[in-house]
């Protein structure tokens, strides 16, 4: 197993046992023969290169030279391995600041690496959950590693993950040539998101470093708030008892600064979600003739999620606020593309003060007023 950074298992999280429990713990995935399982690597990367143009050409977006991050079909380890090296990175600051609070003493660092080990291990509980459930990924901070390479000065890449695709297609029945490319064309969406748009990274980057800068609780808080999420996928709380009236992590730690931040990132995720899936639905009847099937089935399967406990789950781990940014994306951007035209919408990615506001997006016609300058009506 590649480590992960050597300094990964002196602080306040254990990056590699982390990796190491998500390993041991993570379903395995679908029964497929070694020659299948080329084939669909090789598929998905040749669905990844003409979603590329696909994509383009309906959002135009970008050109051939933008598209300088590469592309990874994964399998679910290597999944976890490249969102660790990706956390890591984003909360070093955080953990940093946490480390200082809780002090050096002789006592603290014993403590802190007993902590930073059970951290580690419920860590990877989650991670474990989720690597069966994400089918594509485009990780926007992704330090490259040895074994994960990513685009020039940080500029990320694309994971698509090989088996939990696979299971989908197959868990849903529906046309496997068909669902692998409608599946890169809703990933190629948010790589071409961030290579067309230089800015949106760093602005990005500079909104959660701020709402992680602004955090102020004690570390064992954020920690209690992690073993509660891995206890729940354990099975180690009461069916049905979420606690703190069902809050997720994220709004456990909120200030007041927090939330002026979390409302301007909201926003942001539901444009970029909302994004692909208009995208991915418009492009999709012209090169996926199974389109409308594979939609259906695959919204029925998003709303119903697997079991209570993965209710439960998704509310801690804030991913009904994802199926959230889902919807009310798409229709934000569906409502200006039809009142403004692609290259009215598109000019949603001038500037971050042309990013839509939370309100706005529950609104499009307040984002077209303010940005189109168009009078009330």
């Amino acid at each position: 197993m590649t480590s992960i950074g050597g300094a990964a298992s002196s602080g306040m999280v254990d990056w590699n046992l982390a990796v190491a429990t998500a390993t041991r713990l993570m379903r395995p995935g679908p029964d497929v023969s070694r020659d299948e399982a080329r084939a669909v690597v090789a598929e998905l990367r040749r669905h990844a290169k003409a979603s590329e143009e696909h994509v383009r050409g309906f959002t135009r977006l970008g050109t051939e030279e933008t598209h300088d991050t590469p592309v990874l079909v994964v399998d679910r380890p290597g999944w976890v391995r490249a969102n660790v090296a990706g956390f890591r990175e984003l909360l070093k600051p955080l953990l940093d600041k946490m480390q200082e609070r809780r002090g050096t003493g002789p006592g603290n660092v014993v403590l802190g690496a007993v902590g930073g080990k059970v951290t580690g291990v419920e860590l990877g509980m989650l991670l474990s959950f989720l690597a069966s459930r994400v089918l594509g990924q485009y990780e926007t901070f992704a330090p490259a590693t040895r074994d994960l390479p990513a685009g020039a000065n940080g500029a990320g890449r694309l994971l698509l993950v090989a088996p939990n695709i696979v299971h989908v297609e197959r868990e849903l029945d529906v046309e496997p040539h068909d669902f692998r490319l409608w599946v890169t064309l809703h990933e190629e969406t948010h790589r071409t998101q961030f290579t067309a748009v230089p800015w949106l990274r760093d602005h990005l980057e500079g909104e959660v470093q701020s709402f992680l800068g602004e955090t102020d609780v004690d570390p064992m808080t954020v920690l209690e708030r992690v073993r509660e999420a891995a206890q729940s996928l354990a099975g180690g709380r009461p069916e049905g008892e979420e606690g703190d009236e069902g809050r997720s992590l994220v709004e456990l730690v909120q200030t007041p600064a927090q939330r002026e931040i979390l409302g301007r990132l909201t926003a942001v995720m539901s444009l970029l979600e909302g994004h692909a899936d208009f995208v991915m639905d418009g492009v999709g009847p012209e090169v996926v003739p199974s389109v409308a099937e594979i939609r259906e089935k695959f919204q029925q399967r998003r709303a119903k999620g697997a079991s209570r406990l993965d209710m439960a789950l998704r509310k801690l781990l804030g991913l009904d606020a994802k199926l959230r940014q889902y919807r009310d994306g798409e229709r934000f951007v569906r409502a200006v593309v039809e009142e403004v035209g692609m290259d009215g919408f598109n000019r949603v990615w001038t500037s971050p003060n042309t990013l839509p506001t939370k309100a706005e997006i529950a609104k499009p016609a307040d984002w077209v007023t303010r940005v189109h300058r168009k009078p009330e009506a």
